[in-house]
């Protein structure tokens, strides 16, 4: 430890500390040593080919540094694909990079003041897909985020806040604040969202569609022809 200490030129207790705070990572069954499998690369190839990937953590939901430390970690090899993808497309040397979104729920856990700046996430949000990458923050609490990464948060989807910091958070930097406000206020509870930001024109409220049996049916039938999808949309920009 005294050698690594000097060799890094950091303060031997400070270390000490840190590798007490990081052995607690190794109780946990997808922590080992050597793996035969590069997970993050396999996440990449599906992203490549243009698939979803989802990131479930089953029993360790609800270990909150199990959830920070994967995420950042997958993230940062996604990310920094997409950097020299796009870089080497910048060169002529490659194509560029599939678009790509990255969800990430309860935001506030890697976008607050605290740790925005020293998070992937943080970096992306300030990127403005600079690398093709965006990034969606779901959190019930937007209060929690950071304000200069909410700041770059283009368009926004409210539901029903009854917390005047989440609202003042939602709606800053946002002209007509205040008639979006009574706007948020009247929302129903349940299936009801004011849209608003770069993506559109003008802010809207929305209500979301019942998932129930129809739904499904809709879209295992296929849904509308191309020519009735022209109409629709022909219609809602008349």
């Amino acid at each position: 430890m005294l050698e690594l200490s000097d060799e890094l030129q950091v303060n031997p207790g400070a270390l000490r500390a840190l590798y007490n705070r990081m052995g607690r990572f190794t109780r946990h069954g997808f922590m080992v040593e050597h793996s035969r499998v590069d997970t993050a690369a396999l996440m990449i190839e599906h992203l490549e080919r243009g698939q979803h990937v989802v990131l479930e953590f089953g029993r360790y939901g609800d270990d909150e540094a199990a959830y920070i430390l994967v995420s950042n970690l997958f993230t940062r090899r996604i990310h920094r694909k997409y950097v020299e993808a796009k870089e080497t497309a910048m060169g002529g040397a490659g194509k560029e990079p599939r678009p790509l979104v990255i969800v990430i729920e309860e935001a506030h856990k890697f976008l607050n003041s605290s740790v925005a700046s020293q998070t992937i996430f943080g970096i992306i949000a300030r990127e403005l897909r600079k690398y093709n990458v965006t990034l969606m923050v779901i959190d019930q609490r937007p209060s929690g985020i950071d304000s200069e990464v909410l700041s770059q948060v283009g368009t926004r989807f409210s539901c029903l806040l009854d917390n005047e910091r989440d609202i003042d958070a939602v709606l800053s930097g946002t002209s007509g604040s205040r008639a979006l406000r009574s706007v948020l206020s009247r929302l129903e509870s349940k299936q009801q969202a004011l849209v608003f930001g770069h993506a559109l024109p003008l802010p809207v409220v929305v209500r979301i569609r019942d998932y129930g049996t129809s739904f499904y049916e809709t879209i295992e039938g296929g849904g509308d022809s191309e020519e009735e999808k022209k109409r629709k949309v022909d219609e809602l920009f008349r």
